[in-house]
């Protein structure tokens, strides 16, 4: 078994309207409502998944807080395709369809429903419009109907622009193996140098300290809010 990732589970995008993102993701683009529940383990907390396949979904999270943080153009949002916002934030969303008919059908139906599109436009390694949700979204629909090919959409003079030496562009392109070690790896020390999640440093210690299978049998949540019969 190779170790990497292949695609996207869910995207998460805080909200402090829910009914209004699900009604725009299920009128304007389609998707399906196929989950809706108190979110696990985070008291006052609500969750929501809109099928995009059925292995790729796209969720919002409702927390009371949410409601308090005031967005800001810059800084929170992008606002457009080329806007800027604070580094770590999601410039903007692309959802896939498979072929160009398909994207001129999303079009007509985003349109349908009174809200204006831009595109399409065709950037040669994909075909992309690009449209607003709520809650300053900024979202794209595209298409391609091939691979991109990174010989052709690596730029050199880009390369050089980050400093990126040549054997750095080979791991980048060609990520070393891995085979894992069937989940015996440990936990490393807590290093400040590395990513971490936003907890309290002592608490995201102890958090660290918790054996794998204590976490994983103390904060599973494996039952559905509504018994269904098999």
């Amino acid at each position: 078994m190779t170790a990497r990732i292949n695609g996207v589970h869910h995207l998460a995008v805080n909200t402090a309207d829910m009914p209004a993102q699900i009604a725009f993701f299920t009128d304007v683009l389609g998707a399906e409502l196929v989950g809706l529940f108190h979110m696990h383990g985070v008291p006052g907390g609500m969750h929501c998944f809109l099928r995009l396949n059925d292995y790729c979904s796209m969720s919002f999270v409702e927390l009371p807080a949410n409601h308090d943080v005031v967005a800001e153009l810059g800084v929170t949002h992008a606002g457009t395709g080329a806007g800027h916002s604070a580094p770590g934030t999601m410039q903007h969303l692309a959802f896939n369809v498979d072929t160009l008919d398909d994207l001129l059908a999303m079009r007509d139906r985003i349109r349908s429903r009174g809200v204006n599109v831009m595109g399409y436009i065709d950037h040669g390694m994909c075909q992309s419009i690009y449209f607003a949700g709520p809650e300053g979204l900024v979202l794209e629909v595209a298409t391609n109907q091939t691979p991109i090919d990174s010989r052709a959409w690596i730029d050199p003079d880009v390369v050089d622009f980050y400093g990126i030496s040549s054997d750095q562009l080979a791991a980048f392109t060609s990520p070393a193996a891995f085979s894992g070690a069937g989940g015996t790896v440990a936990q490393p020390a807590v290093d400040l140098n590395k990513p971490h999640l936003a907890y309290d440093p002592d608490e995201y210690a102890k958090l660290m300290a918790v054996p794998d299978e204590v976490l994983t049998k103390h904060g599973s949540y494996t039952e559905p809010p509504v018994a269904v019969d098999q």
